[in-house]
């Protein structure tokens, strides 16, 4: 069984490329995973997503967002320049959820939600998104 489930945060912006002859997306990226352990060291796993999921992770994510990732990994090996072989291992992500709000362009700062929630009132919380309506009370919620 290869099954792999991480937490953790985009190290940088996703890199995103299309396969030229499919036009399919491929996606990678690092994240940081604290360790458990007494050593309080951190894990660095490379990320590879394709299609729809690559897409969303160019559109949604960035630097310093959490994510979860549920995939299997993959060895590989290629010979550099030197012609030395250089063994690889990465995360082949199969689903990947966004884990705290916030969007592309204000992971960091603080602004939006990500979740259509770019308005905010008058505390600076986030606003009733464009067709919706507030609820008076939870009497008025049909279950």
């Amino acid at each position: 069984m290869n099954n792999v489930v991480l937490i953790g945060r985009l190290t940088r912006d996703p890199e995103v490329r299309y396969i030229p002859e499919s036009q399919m997306a491929v996606a990678t990226f690092t994240i940081a995973i604290d360790r458990a352990s007494k050593d309080k060291g951190a894990d660095f796993p490379r990320i590879t997503c394709f299609g729809k999921t690559a897409e969303l992770v160019e559109r949604f994510i960035s630097k310093g967002r959490l994510v979860g990732i549920q995939g299997r990994i993959q060895t590989g090996s290629y010979k550099n320049k030197e012609g030395a072989t250089v063994y690889t291992t990465e995360v082949v992500a199969d689903r990947i959820e966004f884990l705290d709000r916030g969007d592309k362009a204000g992971a960091d700062s603080g602004s939006g939600s990500g979740f259509g929630f770019e308005k905010q009132d008058a505390k600076g919380q986030p606003g009733i998104p464009e067709g919706f309506q507030a609820l008076e009370d939870d009497d008025d919620i049909p279950f």
